[in-house]
């Protein structure tokens, strides 16, 4: 029995559930990227956002930005099981380490005519995004912010005659002058 002299068991107690962006840096090299995604999908994580591309040419290394969702010990655990992967040289929670800068880059393609046009231009004007294609029918806009700004900006454009949309993925890091 437990303290209260009650056969009922311990309320289960729930974690907050919070999202965290990690930066991965490992080899550049053929697989790296289908044994990350298939450590998380193999244990049944979610990979919100992934973005990576080589940032060190000469040393073949890559760079992973990944924001995925979790516990505190699904984290941690996400943390431990992607260190142990062979071509990974370092993992580091840019959530736990302050305030990182977090951007991402959005193509929005909007149709319209009339009334629409000039509100697609002035909301585009307004978020600051940058127009890479016009016609007489449509608009390609590019936006680049933090997430929750793209998605207001997805949202406006929705009503305007959005049909089209293509978007990165976070890119994140650290603030301060130390390198990861």
């Amino acid at each position: 029995m437990n303290a209260m002299n009650t056969h009922y068991p311990e309320p289960t107690k729930f974690e907050p559930i919070n999202r965290h962006t990690l930066a991965v840096i490992a080899d550049n090299e053929p697989g790296v990227l289908a044994r990350i995604s298939g450590m998380f999908s193999g244990r049944g994580y979610n990979i919100e956002s992934l973005t990576v591309s080589e940032t060190e040419e000469a040393r073949h290394i890559s760079r992973f930005t990944i924001v995925t969702t979790g516990t505190n010990a699904v984290i941690e655990q996400i943390k431990a099981q992607l260190n142990r992967l062979v071509p990974v040289h370092r993992v580091v929670d840019l959530t736990l380490q302050g305030k990182a800068l977090e951007r991402e880059l959005c193509l929005v393609k909007v149709v319209g005519k009339g009334d629409h046009r000039s509100e697609a231009l002035r909301l585009a004007a307004a978020f600051g995004a940058k127009t890479l294609d016009a016609t007489l029918n449509s608009f390609v806009f590019e936006l680049t912010g933090a997430t929750e700004e793209i998605d207001r900006f997805i949202r406006l454009m929705t009503v305007i005659g959005l049909v089209e949309i293509s978007r990165t993925g976070i890119a994140a890091m650290e603030r301060g002058a130390e390198a990861l």
